[in-house]
């Protein structure tokens, strides 16, 4: 069966008029209607939207065979577009995250100021947990039933050249953050060490009145470094594929997915 006759036939089982399925690709009717007469070929990106939309294989739509080989390695083709989407996302939900867990950190900060003053503490330990907790809620509500879920679900395929330029990209972010990592980690290590010496009664008391300080650098370090962390992982996701697919919690999860769908 030529890759014409298999574009008819999956856009009939799926359903889908040429218009249907020229608006899918950004493309025309006519290209489609030329495709499947046989007239005419897709370029690589359109020909891996298609094994997207019709979950079929590459190999199926290029190799003249009756039926689609599961043995095959299949993909899920990421655009330009949805790559730089999918940054965009996890920038902006890393953060809220960053935000809420900052915030739940501050919450013992009024304690330790108006420890003698229960009113005072709880009513500010209250609002500084809502807060923090809304930006937890927030993050979840940005993310729930946003298109890029499947990325992390699927092995993926890109545009080599695209790839790439995100790979140059990934190199670049790892030698600007690493730097921003080891800052973050020393100003939660700053503001940890007065309490671990405290603890061990080395300082005598000496540095209890700047525990509220202690607590807010361990907050800001926090931020920063969950911050850097989401960034960089977004793009080693993207960049380095294989090792995410490759670990055993995706590996599950994947034949958890097959066999529900064969169920």
């Amino acid at each position: 069966m030529a890759f014409s006759e298999k574009l008819y036939k999956l856009r009939k089982e799926k359903g889908l008029s040429q218009e249907a399925l020229a608006e899918k690709l950004n493309t025309s009717r006519q290209a489609i209607s030329k495709w499947e007469n046989g007239q005419g070929f897709p370029e690589t990106e359109k020909l891996l939207m298609i094994g997207n939309i019709f979950e079929v294989s590459i190999d199926y739509l290029l190799k003249d065979t009756v039926e689609q080989s599961h043995e095959n390695e299949q993909g899920y083709y990421v655009s330009r577009e949805m790559a730089e989407g999918f940054l965009l996302h996890e920038r902006k939900t890393s953060k809220y995250i960053a935000l809420g867990m900052s915030l739940l950190i501050l919450v013992t900060v009024p304690y330790i100021i108006f420890k003698h003053d229960p009113a005072i503490y709880t009513f500010l330990i209250i609002i500084i947990a809502v807060l923090g907790i809304g930006a937890l809620m927030a993050a979840a509500v940005i993310d729930e039933g946003n298109k890029y879920k499947i990325l992390r679900k699927e092995t993926l395929l890109f545009d080599q050249n695209y790839h790439k330029e995100l790979t140059a990209r990934y190199e670049n972010m790892k030698k600007r953050y690493a730097p921003v990592m080891i800052l973050s980690f020393c100003i939660i290590a700053a503001g940890g060490l007065p309490f671990i010496l405290e603890e061990k009664e080395i300082t005598s008391g000496f540095l209890v009145p700047y525990y509220p300080y202690c607590v807010a650098l361990m907050a800001v370090g926090a931020y920063i470094f969950i911050r850097t962390v989401a960034i960089l992982d977004t793009y080693k996701l993207l960049v380095i594929n294989e090792e995410h697919t490759n670990r055993l919690s995706y590996k599950i999860r994947k034949k958890v997915k097959e066999k529900l769908d064969n169920f």
